[in-house]
């Protein structure tokens, strides 16, 4: 969700007593205040008051059919060698830092879709058109395994990874419904943790399409 800062509505607000001015008598101050509306629509792509939370359908799919991927043995495979490799916080940090710079897909980007457990969880998305995208974590949230380019290499710092992993002690976490741009519809993000045994050893997230979600 977007906020406006108060500096960033002074336009808008100065907007309306403008209108108000040029349009008294056939416009009035009630419909200028509506132009300022339609501005903080426009500004934040969106309500600036309070996110969508996500409909109950998204809900009883994560905790049901989505949660269970974490103990898919692809998954929990690929993320155990990619915790074995040792990286550093530094080192992925650095790495996100070219992640984001590049344009278009690079050969680890690639490397990373095109893996077994890329293909796995391509097979995965194909199986209802309500997955948009799916991704899966190592335990320090960088990238393992994905279906499309995500927009950064390192999720660590994000509530997705955050409230999925939770130090090691696992849970699924429901983010708000947000437009995305790249898809052009409403996703709910649904991130559950990989588990090895009682352990959370990393996380998926998993776009859901909540148009689409009957």
């Amino acid at each position: 969700m977007v906020m406006l800062k108060l500096d960033q509505c002074k336009p808008l607000i100065s907007g309306v007593y403008k209108v108000q001015k040029h349009h008294t008598g056939r416009f009035g101050m009630k419909k200028a205040f509506l132009v300022v509306i339609a501005g903080l629509f426009l500004v934040t792509g969106g309500p600036a008051f309070a996110a969508e939370k996500a409909p109950q359908k998204v809900v009883d799919l994560a905790n049901s059919s989505l949660v269970k991927l974490g103990s898919d043995p692809v998954i929990v495979q690929a993320v155990k060698q990619e915790n074995s490799k040792g990286k550093t916080l530094a080192q992925i940090q650095e790495m996100d830092k070219k992640w984001m710079a590049t344009a278009g897909i690079d050969d680890l980007m690639k490397a990373i879709m095109d893996s077994d457990c890329g293909k796995h969880i391509r097979n995965f998305q194909k199986s209802e058109p309500y997955y948009a995208e799916i991704f899966v974590m190592d335990n320090q949230g960088a990238n393992v395994a994905m279906t499309d380019k995500t927009s950064d290499y390192w999720q660590g710092d994000e509530a997705k990874f955050k409230e999925s992993y939770k130090g090691g002690a696992g849970a699924v976490h429901i983010g708000d419904v947000k437009f995305d741009d790249s898809t052009q519809s409403y996703l709910v993000q649904v991130s559950v943790p990989v588990k090895d045994g009682d352990k959370a050893i990393g996380a998926i997230t998993i776009g859901v399409d909540v148009d689409k979600l009957k």
